[in-house]
């Protein structure tokens, strides 16, 4: 059973910058897609970026393109969530996920393993 860990999450002012990472267990890593998520009060889960298994192809929400890059480093088995040019709608928690398929796609019924989460907070 793989495990996930996010971590990175915090407070930063609008325009500001994070970097999350989540680091997942097991051998097997480096054969499937990851994809972030984040949940903000009173909404659903939202797709926010993907990545495949090798790192090559990736897939962003529109409303996160050009600010946010996902990234992943097989021999580290983690994934990254670069998020710059922060907005207070950006607020949220942020879930990394794990499709067992090579391919990522935009639909959390997709993923089949989830991390805890981790609070991203950005003031105006």
């Amino acid at each position: 059973q793989v495990q996930l860990v996010e971590s990175g999450g915090g407070l930063v002012q609008a325009g500001g910058s994070l970097r999350l990472s989540c680091a997942a267990s097991g051998r097997t890593f480096g054969s499937y897609a990851m994809g972030w998520f984040r949940q903000a009060p009173g909404k659903e889960r939202e797709f926010v970026a993907g990545i495949n298994w090798s790192g090559a192809s990736t897939v962003y929400a529109d409303s996160v393109k050009d600010r946010f890059t996902i990234s992943r480093d097989n021999a580290k088995n983690t994934v990254y969530l670069q998020m710059n040019s922060l907005k207070p709608e950006d607020t949220a928690v942020y879930y990394c996920a794990r499709r067992k398929l090579a391919r990522a796609t935009f639909r959390r019924d997709d993923y089949d393993a989830w991390g805890q989460g981790t609070q991203v907070t950005v003031s105006s």
